[in-house]
């Protein structure tokens, strides 16, 4: 005998198929709107600063002033297929790749600094 019985009834399971399953086309349109909502915020930004970066790369010419991820500033005073030499110094040139260049400074730049 349950003495718990009048106050807790008993919960019994649905019968297979009664409750409101999902359907498959909302699966679908779920698994659609992720894919679109990762587009939108990975995919796409990324694409865009990638092509903006290699447009930077293939503009790069003789003269210009840039900035390197790393940080160090320069004149360009040779321009390579892959590398580029610049100027850090009066008379000090370093070798970098064209990769490395993380932005083209307005002309003027380094003497301002």
């Amino acid at each position: 005998m349950n003495l718990l019985a009048p106050l807790f009834p008993t919960a019994y399971a649905q019968e297979a198929g009664a409750g409101a399953a999902p359907s498959m086309t909302y699966n679908l349109i779920l698994f659609g709107g992720m894919f679109f909502l990762f587009y939108l915020i990975l995919w796409r930004p990324q694409s865009k600063r990638a092509k903006e970066h290699k447009e930077l790369i293939l503009g790069i010419t003789k003269g210009d002033e840039v900035m390197t991820s790393g940080g160090l500033l320069g004149k360009v005073t040779k321009v390579n297929d892959d590398y580029i030499a610049i100027e850090v110094a009066a008379g000090i040139e370093l070798k970098v790749q064209k990769s490395s260049v993380a932005a083209a400074l307005p002309k003027g730049t380094i003497s301002q600094i």
